[in-house]
């Protein structure tokens, strides 16, 4: 025991706590199935790998501010026919940020949109790929408490970085100047760079009528949707299906 003792000291001062917490398990079993030095020691290290990675993991989605319940396995398909599953499981596999190509989800509230940009952002953690989602209004909070505190470059290159920015509710309603010019340089940073996954209420059709200023818009929608998934979705809202039934729509 002494001798686990001082391995468990020496593990953790090299901060090996993945390895340090399974050691006595892993010498039982060394123990019981006369395991070779070789044997165990991969064990253990396999051991701290994982650990180290669900860290990790944890850690981007918690950047991300993606819930952890929003997944490709915990959507319903069946609810909704417009929604082609095998396209989103496609989609899923994340080449589509290798090849720094956008998403679009189209449809009206309650559909499914916002799941499904989640979804994909959370795929995308699990391959160890930096994302961050927010809706489109706090990114333009974000900016200005950036540019209040004298932090807007470096704010605007940290989005330009993330693998994938995930926006939700896009083109909501009319944004003033300032934000447009906001967007249309996190658009022009992150063109055929990085990818970006947009959901929206308003058709396509509608969103160039946001911005104040007609070239600007026209330049943030022709990068936006170069190389894009546009996926429409129809129908009525998921919730409804679990709405009273006496309750009035």
């Amino acid at each position: 025991m002494a001798s686990n003792s001082e391995l468990l000291k020496q593990l953790k001062t090299l901060k090996l706590s993945g390895a340090a917490e399974t050691l006595e398990l892993r010498l039982m079993e060394a123990g019981q199935n006369q395991l070779s030095y070789s044997e165990v020691l991969q064990m253990i290290l396999t051991d701290e790998i994982q650990l180290r990675q669900s860290r990790r993991l944890q850690r981007l989605i918690s950047n991300a501010r993606i819930e952890s319940s929003k997944t490709i396995e915990s959507f319903d398909f069946t609810f909704n026919a417009s929604i082609n599953a095998a396209q989103i499981r496609q989609l899923a596999a994340c080449g589509f940020i290798e090849k720094a190509e956008n998403i679009f989800f189209v449809g009206p509230t309650g559909t499914g949109k916002t799941h499904l940009a989640k979804a994909l952002g959370h795929m995308a953690c699990r391959k160890y790929m930096s994302v961050k989602f927010m809706g489109f209004f706090d990114l333009f909070s974000l900016l200005d408490k950036a540019d209040l505190n004298n932090n807007l470059e470096r704010t605007l290159k940290a989005i330009m970085k993330t693998d994938l920015l995930i926006i939700d509710d896009f083109a909501f309603k009319k944004i003033e100047q300032k934000y447009a010019e906001y967007f249309y340089t996190i658009v022009d940073l992150r063109y055929a760079a990085k990818s970006t996954i947009i959901t929206s209420n308003r058709s396509m059709s509608d969103w160039i009528n946001i911005f104040p200023d007609p070239i600007m818009a026209n330049a943030i929608m022709d990068r936006l949707c170069h190389n894009t998934h546009q996926i429409i979705i129809k129908g009525e809202s998921y919730r409804k299906k679990f709405r009273p039934k006496n309750q009035k729509t």
